[in-house]
């Protein structure tokens, strides 16, 4: 794919350009006046998820993605699909509503994207209701790692990790603090959304229990799209969190959460995209609830550097459910999962310049789906088997970091790993069964010849098991008009189209290489300032891809060709859907994130592309790619009026590889502004006002599919107050 590989050259000789005078500020920028306060030096931002071992992301050999707090809040978001323009790479594909939020990771969706939520996971995967169940006033921090981690997750995990942390009693009170109180009040004005939120946090004096509480409701209604139409939506929505921990010593935690999301809207069955109610898109009430309960401990004797163990059991349950507005017909999915995961940390010293880590641990769950249709001869749903998925996973990880040998200068640091994965797919009553196993290997090298630079270069394995929904899938899947017969007194008569199971489908398996370095600087324009840039390349083939084979009689469509595929319904006459083994892809892929932050001004972004064919057909891969993309946050920080002034870009180049010139896209630019207040001192102290305008010129821009216009313009506000005591 050489126009990839000429555009990286041109970004290449542009970042040169761009750091380079950075570096020579970098000498003679002590000299430059401070207050002690601009003098605190910068903290780096830690990663859990990509190597279960908690480490500064700058040095993880690939790319992940932590978005903090501080960052979520500057979005004022109404979803957590919102912040994802902050994660290269990362998307989401669901189109102006949020009843749709489905994530995507270097093209990768569904269940090739693995999401937890404090550890739990959330294997809700439907063809159009979305997998995100949880509000963004809730979260503290989210991490994404890109590329394959089944070496640590097992199946799912082709595409990358989600992993989202709610608020704990940690990140609200400051130390001498016990109790803590936040309300906050928001509206937004392109779906008339209105927001209150209330959070509580409780410790107790002598810091062995804290409990933390919060509520969100919001209320929205009808979408103003850039195209200047009025997508119909209307959604009402409730979430809760109660968290609690105990620490009866110093190197014991126990710990246990529930969160809940609960949201009733009125959409069309298919509410992604800009579809409306209609003929064969029936408009409903949705209630979409989840529930994740999760309980645990961590163990970290000090002294011993054998344990630091993390235990964690959890219960996911999330289910929507339609009823027609117009006719008496009640549609359910349900999916649980139940789970347990064990991971520890064992550190060995071996010798004054080394030091090696060993991760290791092991996961079950299982997840059980359950499917509803009162309009069904039997109750059940097509395309929603009742089935049971069964996961045992063992892994084990080593981090080896070591100095280099003679006169080398620098560290080198060695993490590879393996996980071994059996799962078992069934219907009840063994009708139908998959039951196998798989290895998933990586490693990952890491050279640092001085602290502020960093090379580094991945091969990693990955797999997903086929779902119960693509094995099993049975029942009606559309009704179609039989053209090649006459109308009758109501209309013309119907014929369905119906599921067949494959329960011979194979895994979806990838094999990645990637390469990338990255630089960590301070003190160029100021004392107490930062950048930091990392980019790379990474190329996946991904083999056996599942996708719907779906078979129509060409008799349907005409009475001409009726003689030769009569019309009908089911396997009889042809007139078949069915999962399949259909595709070997190629995917490449170029990545950049970077950030400024110095007492005065900040300066965030990230740039990414992705390019992709089938290896058999030479087709580009639909629904995988993206145009090229680049991100920009910057602003100003007025610190005597404790005040913020920033600006979000977002401009993608034309799309253009596709198969049919109907899908095509325009390029575009899109701008956003923002203002932050908030005062540190004196009566107004723990008040934060949040105003600003996202897409201001009211741009018509397409970012899901051609003819999918995305929110137009839309002025924002919140205004909260916290305090601890």
């Amino acid at each position: 794919m050489p126009s990839l590989s000429r555009r990286l050259l041109s970004i290449s000789l542009l970042g040169s350009t761009f750091l380079a005078p950075g570096l020579a500020h970098a000498q003679d920028a002590g000299e430059l006046p401070v207050s002690d306060q601009q003098a605190e030096e910068p903290e780096d931002v830690i990663s859990v998820y990509a190597t279960l071992n908690p480490l500064p992301a700058f040095d993880y050999p690939g790319q992940v993605s932590v978005v903090e707090k501080d960052k979520i809040l500057d979005f004022n978001p109404s979803t957590l699909a919102d912040v994802f323009a902050a994660v290269p790479g990362a998307q989401f594909d669901q189109g102006p509503r949020r009843t749709g939020d489905a994530p995507t990771i270097r093209g990768l969706s569904g269940s090739g994207v693995l999401i937890f939520l404090d550890g739990a996971r959330q294997s809700f995967v439907s063809g159009h209701d979305g997998r995100f169940f949880v509000d963004p006033a809730l979260i503290e921090t989210v991490e994404v790692v890109r590329g394959p981690t089944s070496s640590l997750y097992g199946s799912g995990a082709l595409g990358g990790v989600i992993a989202a942390r709610t608020v704990s009693a940690d990140d609200l009170l400051d130390q001498g603090e016990n109790i803590f109180v936040e309300l906050a009040t928001g509206y937004q004005s392109v779906n008339e959304e209105s927001r209150a939120s209330g959070t509580g946090a409780w410790r107790s004096a002598d810091g062995m229990v804290d409990l933390v509480g919060h509520l969100t409701y919001r209320q929205s209604g009808d979408i103003e799209l850039g195209s200047g139409l009025a997508l119909p939506a209307e959604d009402e929505i409730l979430s809760s969190l109660l968290k609690a921990a105990f620490r009866p010593s110093d190197h014991l935690e126990l710990f246990g959460s529930w969160i809940r999301y609960g949201a009733d809207s009125n959409d069309p069955q298919n509410p992604q995209g800009n579809n409306i109610a209609g003929p064969g898109n029936a408009l409903v009430f949705r209630d979409a609830e989840s529930s994740t309960l999760q309980g645990g401990l961590r163990f970290d004797p000090s002294g011993n550097e054998l344990v630091d163990l993390n235990l964690t059991v959890y219960r996911s349950e999330n289910s929507v459910e339609e009823d027609e507005a117009t006719n008496p017909r009640t549609t359910d999915r349900h999916v649980e999962t139940v789970g347990l995961s064990l991971d520890n940390r064992s550190r060995f010293a071996l010798g004054p310049m080394a030091g090696l880590t060993l991760t290791y641990g092991a996961e079950y769950f299982e997840d059980e789906q359950s499917g509803a249709d009162s309009a069904s001869m039997d109750g059940r749903r097509g395309g929603v088997p009742d089935a049971t998925t069964e996961f045992l996973g063992a892994f084990l990880q080593a981090d080896l970091t070591a100095a280099m040998p003679g006169p080398l200068p620098g560290e080198i640091s060695l993490v590879p790993g393996v996980r071994w994965d059996h799962f078992r797919t069934s219907e009840p009553g063994g009708a139908f069964d998959i039951d196998r196993s798989r290895l998933s290997p990586k490693a990952g090298l890491t050279y640092k010849p001085i602290s502020q630079l960093m090379v580094f270069g991945t091969y990693a394995e990955g797999f997903r098991a086929p779902s119960f929904n693509e094995a099993f899938a049975d029942g009606t899947h559309f009704n179609i008009p039989d053209l090649s017969a006459p109308p009758g007194p109501f209309g013309p008569s119907f014929v369905a189209n119906l599921f067949i199971p494959n329960p011979d489908l194979r895994p979806e398996t990838s094999r990645t290489w990637e390469g990338g370095a990255g630089i960590d600087l301070s003190d160029l324009l100021s004392r107490s300032d930062r950048l930091t840039a990392k980019a790379s390349y990474y190329r996946s083939n991904v083999d056996d891809l599942i996708g719907l084979d779906v078979e129509i009689p060409a008799g349907c469509f005409s009475p001409a060709l009726a003689a030769f595929a009569p019309c009908g319904t089911g396997p009889a006459f042809g007139n078949t859907s069915q999962n399949v083994n259909i595709r070997n892809a190629e995917i490449e892929g170029f990545e950049l994130e970077f950030s400024y932050d110095a007492p005065w001004a900040y300066l965030r972004g990230n740039l990414a592309m992705i390019e992709g064919a089938d290896a058999d057909s030479g087709e580009f891969l639909e629904g995988v790619l993206a145009p090229d993309t680049l991100f920009l946050d910057g602003g100003l920080k007025w610190q005597a009026a404790d005040l913020r002034l920033g600006t979000r870009l977002t401009a993608a180049e034309k799309f253009d590889r596709v198969n049919d010139p109907i899908e095509e896209r325009d390029g575009f630019t899109v701008a956003d502004i923002y203002a932050v207040w908030q005062p540190s001192s004196g009566p107004l102290e723990g008040v934060r006002l949040d105003l600003g305008v996202d897409n201001v010129a009211d741009t018509n821009y397409e970012v899901v599919n051609a003819g999918v216009s995305q929110p137009g313009r839309n002025l924002k506000a919140t205004l909260s107050w916290r305090r601890g005591f």
